[in-house]
């Protein structure tokens, strides 16, 4: 695409030559021959201080949003929402030939997507996913590197479903996005509330802050799907002109409820009601959460004019989701789950939920990620403490800090329960030590890493795929 037609799209001029873009960037590292360089001003970095390299290594033009004072500049007020809207240009504007479903909040975006694509694609309608475990664009899947992805990259996804013949796309919306504008010009077509508990405040700075990012999803909406059980519900619900659904496990004062609630370890069941309908619903995955998180896609769904009962016979046939109560094949009388628990809410949802289905002891395998929010972990080490039977506190993704420093951090949590919990900063080590005391009827379960097949350390990021450490561990003996 000549420049002078992405131009024309933004509504913005440049004195560059009128060349080829082949690609668009914020990424100086990836700056080549026939690309627009997009200079975003971060917390660690501003890419403005890469505009001239940019130009020198072939780039056919910045954006800018600070008078550089050179001819190859596009002047604009903010780079992050200019890159996705070039973006979206570039590709040709494939997120208006789709229907997009939003999912936001804290816990349960990733489940919520996939039941929303389970129930699309059992109905006959292709449906495109992107998220925290992988993308899925048709048959095809790619691995996921951020929950929702940098602009260029997620517009490439839209313009690879629209190719693919999909109608549907549901994504993951993250707070990070919104606040970074990635999905700048995206409308959704109906968007759904999950919850919000204490996440991202290293990079948000406040919970007020983290709430904000997270309405701006329901000001580019037609349609608001709302857990009004959540205590931000209300926040989520004001200034917004879309319509608004709400939906409730504890009161009637909603659009839909739940009644007769029933949760085995095979999955729940209870009845979803509203006005105008009312039907028995069964999922496939255990846990009070799986009732919000099947609530939240069936409503969105009905209220985007689904058939009711299609939408039920839809989530009945849903499977579960890699990395959310995910049981890891074993021979053992005991029972090894993962989940990708990593907040103190989904961490206290988890454990609650197994202590119901486990007739011995809960086993908690868990750390805390580094260069992350560090006034979560002594709240979750409280809370693997006195839901546990066993607390194993060991490294999770230490990244750049010392993995010692982030366990002393959780530990700082357990004083009360100090008797019920073991160190071992070798997650493999510490993994084998759950399985060792693990006896017929226990459950040991492996919380924080879900779907990850790896785990980042100060040298880099290594393979690490706990299915195949449990095999390896068993395999071994212990």
């Amino acid at each position: 695409m000549k420049l002078s037609a992405l131009l024309q799209d933004l509504g913005v001029a440049c004195g560059a030559q009128d060349r080829e873009v082949l690609f668009i960037t914020d990424n100086s590292a990836k700056v080549a021959e026939g690309c627009i360089f997009v200079c975003i001003e971060g917390k660690r970095f501003d890419g403005h201080t890469k505009a001239a390299e940019a130009l020198e290594n072939g780039a056919v033009a910045v954006v800018v949003q600070k008078d550089m004072g050179i001819k190859e500049q596009i002047l604009v007020e903010n780079t992050r929402a200019a890159y996705a809207r070039l973006s979206a240009a570039f590709f040709g504007h494939p997120e208006k030939k789709l229907r997009i479903i939003g999912v936001t909040g804290t816990n349960g975006k990733t489940t919520s997507c996939f039941i929303i694509k389970s129930v699309l694609d059992s109905m006959g309608y292709k449906t495109g996913l992107i998220g925290t475990v992988k993308n899925i664009v048709g048959d095809k899947e790619y691995p996921a590197v951020l929950t929702t992805p940098d602009c260029y990259d997620l517009f490439a996804l839209f313009k690879e479903m629209v190719e693919c013949g999909c109608e549907f796309c549901t994504m993951e919306v993250s707070s990070q996005a919104l606040d970074q504008r990635r999905v700048e010009g995206v409308h959704f077509e109906a968007s759904i509330f999950t919850n919000l508990t204490q996440d991202h405040l290293d990079y948000h700075g406040s919970f007020d802050n983290y709430k904000a990012a997270k309405h701006m999803l329901f000001e580019n909406s037609d349609l608001a799907v709302i857990n009004i059980d959540d205590e931000a519900a209300e926040y989520m619900l004001a200034d917004t002109s879309c319509r608004n659904v709400t939906f409730s496990v504890n009161n009637d004062n909603c659009d839909y409820s739940a009644k007769n609630i029933r949760i085995a370890s095979s999955g729940v069941k209870y009845e979803l009601v509203s006005n105008s309908n009312i039907g028995r619903v069964k999922f496939a995955v255990p846990g009070k959460f799986s009732v919000y998180n099947s609530m939240g896609a069936a409503i969105c769904l009905v209220e985007m004019g689904m058939d009711f009962r299609a939408v039920l016979d839809g989530l009945a046939q849903c499977v579960g989701v890699p990395g959310r109560m995910e049981v890891v094949p074993t021979e053992t009388p005991y029972t090894v789950l993962i989940d990708y628990a990593h907040t103190p809410d989904g961490l206290e949802n988890v454990l609650n939920c197994v202590r119901e289905i486990t007739e011995g002891k809960v086993i908690t395998v868990f750390g805390c990620g580094g260069d992350r929010d560090k006034t979560k972990r002594p709240i979750m080490g409280d809370i693997a403490a006195r839901l546990s039977d066993v607390a194993v506190i060991t490294s999770d993704n230490p990244r750049s800090e010392d993995p010692d420093a982030i366990i002393a951090d959780i530990v700082d949590g357990v004083k009360k329960h100090v008797s019920k919990v073991v160190v071992e900063s070798d997650r493999k080590k510490a993994i084998a030590k759950a399985l060792s005391m693990a006896r017929e009827g226990d459950m040991v379960v492996l919380a924080g890493k879900g779907q990850e097949t790896y785990q980042i350390l100060a040298s880099g990021k290594i393979h690490f795929d706990e299915r195949e450490v449990v095999a390896e561990i068993l395999s071994e003996g212990i």
